[in-house]
């Protein structure tokens, strides 16, 4: 079972974000996602930043997969897009059927994405003629829905890509043309002033008794609760998981992908660390579940 360390969802200063990829080079996970997934006015780092930094961290022997964006509006994301495609040097995250078919074109291979809404074996086999490698099910598939997919695959006579899970961090619930950071602030989305860069783990937001409740990521909405899949561990084994995908936060992520790779030698599933993801079982997303 590998571990991947998912695509920044957050805004963080160049050299922030330049000092974690230095320091996730030394980490045991086995894929480093890169890119801006949320949102193109975030320019900390330039394509060719990102491109460089792919190169960079292959060298060091690591799979590296630059992630495109949920989102894609303009024109001049889909020309962002459609460079990384073609100078990337590696798979894509297609997180948008725009990078699917940009993919397909060029023979490049793919990830599907959490947010390319994949829920039946036959959208997954059209995907994985048009290149799809591996599968990154949605936040609010649990082991469920996958068994079943899986199921269903076999019974058709084929066999699933590798399989990704959300193992660790807070859930991208949804995304929008609207910037919730920029309304929640009372500012105009064309004149944010970048403000997301002062929230470097997303801006909380409580309900009106005053419980957290979500966060709020510019175009993005997140879970509140950090997930934590790790003591469902034995059950990841049994559906045939092959990576563990840990999403990154500001503080801490070296000592999580310590306890990930000591759990994922280990027979006995580790304890948690974070929040029990309802989602997983079946369940409310927020609710803690059995």
């Amino acid at each position: 079972m590998k571990l991947s360390l998912g695509p920044l969802q957050y805004f963080w200063p160049r050299e922030r974000t330049l000092a974690f990829y230095r320091e996730a080079a030394r980490w045991p996970v086995d894929v480093i996602y890169l890119g801006e997934t949320v949102c193109s006015k975030r320019r900390e780092l330039s394509t060719r930043d990102w491109i460089e930094l792919a190169a960079e961290l292959a060298q060091g022997g690591k799979q590296v997969v630059l992630s495109s964006l949920a989102l894609i509006e303009a024109e001049s994301e889909l020309g962002v897009l459609k460079r990384l495609v073609a100078e990337g040097g590696g798979w894509i995250e297609a997180n948008d059927l725009s990078a699917v078919q940009l993919c397909r074109e060029r023979g490049v291979p793919f990830v599907a994405g959490p947010t390319l809404n994949v829920y039946n074996h036959q959208a997954l086999r059209l995907l994985m003629d048009d290149g799809l490698r591996r599968w990154v099910p949605g936040v609010e598939q649990g082991h469920v829905l996958i068994r079943e997919l899986r199921e269903a695959m076999l019974a058709d006579g084929g066999t699933l890509p590798e399989l990704e899970v959300i193992a660790f961090g807070r859930l991208p619930l949804s995304f929008s043309a609207r910037c919730f950071t920029a309304r929640a602030l009372d500012v105009p989305k064309d004149q944010c002033g970048f403000r997301c860069i002062d929230y470097p783990d997303g801006l909380p937001l409580a309900t009106r008794e005053g419980k957290p409740f979500l966060r709020i990521n510019g175009i993005q909405i997140q879970g509140e609760e950090i997930t934590d899949l790790g003591p469902e561990l034995p059950m990841l084994r049994e559906l045939g998981v092959d990576v563990l995908r840990l999403y990154p936060q500001a503080e801490g992520m070296a000592e999580v992908v310590a306890h990930f790779h000591l759990a994922r030698r280990s027979p006995q599933p580790p304890p948690r660390i974070g929040a029990r993801n309802g989602y997983w079982f079946g369940e409310p997303g927020m609710r803690a579940a059995g």
